[in-house]
């Protein structure tokens, strides 16, 4: 018999993506003993519109990462265009919460840079590793994940809590048995592309009956371009199409006709990706060695393009609960229930919005939405900007 590798640590997080990287990190600076598993090698790519809103470039700010993010050539946006009824409104992003600008950097890149960061920090980061269990003592807490590495060898690490960031599809909320607590109408249909060879002035939108694109600008010239709609709708497409490109150039033509044109003189780079019926839901965050985060714990309609700025804020208040936990702060029942009401209360309102837009309303009543959901960023922006640093001596340092 194969004997599987073995350790114990104080946190083990699965999945290395935004969430679960920077909750590594985030615990790490806070003198714990953590360690990461991933199925994927860094760099890679994953299905994401990666734009983040104000709130998560202030977590990258705080956390002391926003520099290299740029540096990588992610460009600043400092520009927000709205089209709509064959008018464009642009506006200049301001300065609020410390930060004057957004981004929106192609996920192998802030992923890895992200799963960098856990590593300076302290923790291990394995990639190639699939978790296909988790162990349980003998009360049935998790205790630790098993699984295997890329060569196929067993892999066993104990651990005092157990964080699945491991997507929509979460392996460890499904073996925990994570109820649904708070479930919307599946949403829309979302498809992206690359495109390079125009000029992309910064983030725009595009605004129709029951349609919903847009503008990312990102590494290398390229912008991603991206396209919402029901999903009826793009089932619809998509069977009289010969293609999904040839299903993405019809949502574009027919809805957004202005954006269709300006693409005709550029170049797709990439293959159309995207997701059908994209659900809206919150989990139930934690039980007895366990957490969730990112997705595995809250997934949402890509029409508000808040997932990872979602993330963001989680990674940070899971990482402040646990920590609390670990160091008998507080008992393990107080920490994490306060993860979850917190998280909750802050998810909440663009939780409600995005399930309003998602249901394509009217495009007036989709517009004072959209006005809505900025404010709602610029509030939480602000409340994160207010918040202490966690680890901020250790990032003093670094």
């Amino acid at each position: 018999m194969e004997s599987a590798s073995r350790d114990r640590h104080d946190v083990v997080v699965v999945g290395g993506r935004v969430a679960g990287s920077a909750t590594a990190m985030l615990l790490a600076r806070l003198g714990h003993d953590v360690v990461v598993v991933d199925q994927a090698s860094f760099p890679s790519d994953t299905v994401s519109t990666h734009s983040l809103a104000r709130s998560g470039v202030v977590q990258l700010r705080r956390w002391g990462l926003l520099d290299e993010v740029l540096d990588s050539g992610a460009p600043a946006i400092r520009q927000v265009t709205f089209n709509a009824a064959g008018e464009a409104v642009s506006r200049t992003i301001k300065e609020k919460a410390g930060v004057d600008l957004l981004v929106a950097p192609r996920r192998y890149v802030l992923d890895t840079i992200l799963a960098a960061a856990a590593e300076r920090a302290g923790a291990e980061v394995r990639p190639g590793v699939t978790v296909t269990g988790l162990r349980r003592d003998g009360h049935g807490r998790v205790v630790g994940v098993c699984g295997r590495d890329r060569s196929g060898a067993p892999v066993e690490l104990g651990a005092r809590y157990v964080v699945g960031a491991d997507g929509l599809g979460s392996r460890v909320a499904e073996l925990v048995g994570a109820r649904v607590n708070q479930a919307g109408q599946a949403g829309s249909a979302a498809q992206y592309a690359y495109y390079a060879g125009s000029r992309w002035a910064g983030f725009e939108f595009f605004v129709a009956e029951r349609s919903f694109a847009g503008v990312f600008p990102t590494h290398d010239g390229q912008a991603c371009i991206w396209g919402l709609q029901p999903a009826a709708d793009a089932r619809a497409v998509r069977r009289r199409s010969g293609s999904r490109a040839e299903a993405f150039d019809t949502l574009l033509e027919r809805s957004h006709p202005e954006l269709a044109e300006r693409l005709r003189k550029a170049r797709r780079t990439s293959p159309i990706q995207g997701m059908l019926r994209q659900p809206n839901q919150v989990r139930q965050a934690f039980g007895p060695g366990w957490a969730l985060v990112g997705d595995a714990g809250y997934y949402r309609d890509a029409i508000t393009a808040y997932g990872m700025s979602d993330a963001f804020r989680d990674a940070e208040l899971l990482a402040v609960a646990l920590d609390r936990a670990l160091a008998a702060d507080a008992d393990e029942a107080t920490a994490l229930a306060a993860y979850q009401r917190q998280r909750d209360r802050a998810l909440q309102e663009i939780f409600e919005i995005t399930c309003r837009l998602a249901a394509f309303p009217p495009v007036p009543t989709f517009i004072g939405l959209q006005k809505q959901l900025s404010a709602a960023i610029d509030t939480e922006a602000a409340a994160l900007a207010a918040r202490p640093v966690p680890g901020q001596r250790l990032l003093a340092t670094a």
